[in-house]
């Protein structure tokens, strides 16, 4: 996210950063579970209910049960691309004996033992219900009185499971999304084949958001609920986890006596929900990037990386600490993923993962670091601060057509482009946009401009007091606002009189704020003159325009990016031999930043320039990030 004003703009249910009460790793009142399972690619479906109380996209009932501690005992087997192990789970009753059955999600395991309490306890997968997976349903002999605790007693065979999607050597997935292309993927090929990067040769990661938690291990894999977590995990190379480290083993064979592992601990104290679960594992290198950050990434990528996040990674994090309060995670780092990653970051704690299209060579792109950062504490608050109110309307005017382009997709009147969407029975990656998070943010810079700037930055600091370490949903949200200005009767009112219906439920566009335009009124200028352009001698037209490098000198990348968007707007294609000036005299045909190289090639499509077929689809072969590749797509 890109403003002061985006708290966390995903405003239907969603979780606060830094999520749950701390907890210390002693054994808690509750209920403790220990799963053994496989994996397995079960078919049967069927229509089901969902009776949880406000998150329609988890089978489980945590309204009965929640859990507060998750321990996570895995090996990582490169050679079949799968996990060993197993995963303990820490349940409390929250009901007094009301239940008699634990429903916890799962997709695509094959659940070999449950442990309860030491004994066995009858359990079944239920019916796959789609999109959700298959819920397990464990049978209580007796209901669990309110915070009643029962131990439990660990099983140790060996057991297996999450067969890994399949990825070629640019880290592109082979296979279908039943393969958990955005839970667990791995890339392995063998050490003598040259690859475009060195984290490629053996490397394995998890992305848990939305709803793929459960296709790594049985949990309640909801927002609402958040769980400390240990992660205990056996590999040949090193391993990174949303937690802090607390111990690497002395090298280990393993049981077939053909390589050596590693156990590595971490300890993850602040409660967060399972889409946070993370683990990575390869041949990485780390650098320091600041005095409580590091970097980590292949060996050969690892210097320009370091490059890349130096400068400003330290200075997000004060300006936040600033605005809010201090960080919560003791260290932030950084891992750079292989191309196949399909977002720009994801907020995983202590370990942010992200794209590896941030490294461009030019510190560009490292909003996307202040972002995730960001979500440490919730959504952005950061770039305002640093740099200033004209910057914070240039981002807001790139997020708009963003937003525009989504509900161009989407069509006005869909259901996903209302700020609150109704997700039940739906998948909520098919729900994946710009839109919450662009719509949102014009809400909150809407409310901000109502109230005014000075109360509304009094109000941040009391919002992420209010629910640190918890979850909410819209309707907490009007309501802290309304509590927050009860006593300031002009700001009550003005809050209490908003059409919020409209602004929550309405589908298509929201009112359009008037922005400070100062930043890009250069880029549409210089675009207007390409539009007049006489396209036989490239010359005359507006102010007997002739393009040349200076055009663009002292241009931030972004401001080449909105340039390139209003080309990509004209009503009449440019030519093709324009485009191929355009692209040399400015330099775009080789640049080596994916924001705009990307744009250029949608331009060069547009017009039919064959020079820019082979590096589009070389682009695309090298590049999962979907932001890229659903709009070179679309041309």
């Amino acid at each position: 996210m890109s403003r002061l004003t985006r708290l966390q703009s995903r405003v239907s249910l969603r979780s606060s950063s830094p999520a749950g009460l701390p907890l210390s790793c002693r054994r808690q009142q509750g209920l403790w579970l220990c799963f053994r399972y496989f994996n397995v690619n079960s078919k049967s479906q069927r229509i089901a209910s969902i009776t949880t109380p406000r998150d329609p996209n988890t089978l489980s009932n945590y309204h009965n049960f929640t859990t507060t501690h998750t321990v996570a005992n895995f090996t990582i087997d490169f050679d079949h691309k799968r996990l060993d192990g197993n995963v303990i789970l820490q349940l409390r009753s929250v009901t007094n004996a009301e239940a008699r059955d634990i429903l916890l999600d799962t997709s695509y395991l094959d659940i070999k033992e449950v442990k309860l309490d030491g004994s066995s306890p009858k359990w079944e997968l239920l019916p796959r219900l789609e999109p959700y997976g298959s819920a397990l349903k464990i049978s209580l002999e007796a209901g669990v009185e309110m915070e009643r605790s029962v131990e439990i007693d660990v099983g140790r065979r060996h057991l297996r499971t999450v067969a890994a999607a399949s990825v070629d050597k640019h880290g592109i997935d082979s296979s279908s999304n039943h393969q958990r292309v955005y839970s667990f993927a791995v890339a392995h090929s063998s050490a003598d084949v040259k690859q475009e990067a060195s984290i490629y040769v053996s490397a394995v990661l998890c992305q848990c958001q939305a709803i793929h938690a459960r296709s790594v291990f049985p949990c309640q894999d909801t927002p609402d609920v958040k769980s400390t977590f240990d992660f205990n995990i056996h590999s040949p190379l090193p391993v990174f986890a949303s937690g802090l480290s607390t111990a690497i083993e002395a090298p280990q064979p393993d049981k077939d006596g053909q390589s050596e592992t590693r156990l590595y601990s971490f300890k993850q104290d602040v409660p967060i929900p399972s889409y946070l679960f993370a683990i990575a594992s390869g041949d990485i290198a780390t650098a320091s990037i600041g005095p409580r950050s590091v970097v980590a990434t292949g060996p050969e990528e690892i210097e320009a990386a370091k490059w890349e996040l130096e400068a400003d990674t330290e200075r997000f994090i004060q300006v936040a600490e600033k605005i809010v309060y201090p960080y919560a995670w003791t260290t932030y780092n950084v891992l750079v993923l292989p191309p196949s990653f399909p977002f720009g970051g994801m907020e995983n704690p202590v370990f942010t993962f992200a794209t590896p299209t941030i490294i461009s060579g030019d510190r560009e792109n490292v909003d996307v670091v202040a972002h995730e950062l960001a979500h440490s504490w919730s959504g952005n608050l950061i770039l305002a601060e640093i740099h200033g109110e004209p910057y914070r309307s240039f981002s807001a005017i790139i997020g708009w057509k963003a937003l525009s382009d989504s509900i161009t997709h989407f069509g006005s009147d869909h259901e996903f482009t209302k700020l609150i969407i109704a997700l039940k029975g739906k998948d909520p990656d098919d729900a994946f946009s710009s839109i919450p998070y662009e719509k949102g943010s014009t809400f909150l810079y809407y409310l901000e401009n109502l109230i005014g700037k000075e109360r509304w930055d009094k109000f941040i600091p009391y919002y992420f007091t209010t629910y640190k370490y918890k979850s909410l949903d819209s309707y907490d949200f009007k309501s802290t606002l309304l509590t927050f200005f009860a006593s300031d009767t002009r700001a009550f009112k003005l809050i209490n009189d908003l059409d919020w219906d409209t602004w929550f439920y309405a589908p298509g566009f929201p009112p359009k704020p008037k922005f400070d335009t100062s930043l890009v009124d250069v880029c549409y200028a210089l675009a207007d003159k390409w539009e007049s352009l006489n396209a036989e001698t490239l010359e005359g037209g507006k102010d007997r325009f002739s393009p040349k490098q200076e055009d663009i000198t002292g241009w931030t990348a972004n401001q080449v990016v909105v340039f390139l968007e209003r080309v990509l707007d004209f009503k009449r294609t440019l030519p093709k031999h324009v485009v191929k000036v355009m692209g040399k005299i400015y330099g775009l045909d080789k640049s080596k930043n994916v924001e705009v190289v990307s744009r250029y090639f949608r331009v060069g499509l547009k017009s039919g320039d064959e020079d820019v077929y082979q590096p589009t689809a070389e682009l695309l072969a090298t590049t999962g990030r979907m932001k890229f590749v659903r709009s070179i797509s679309s041309v």
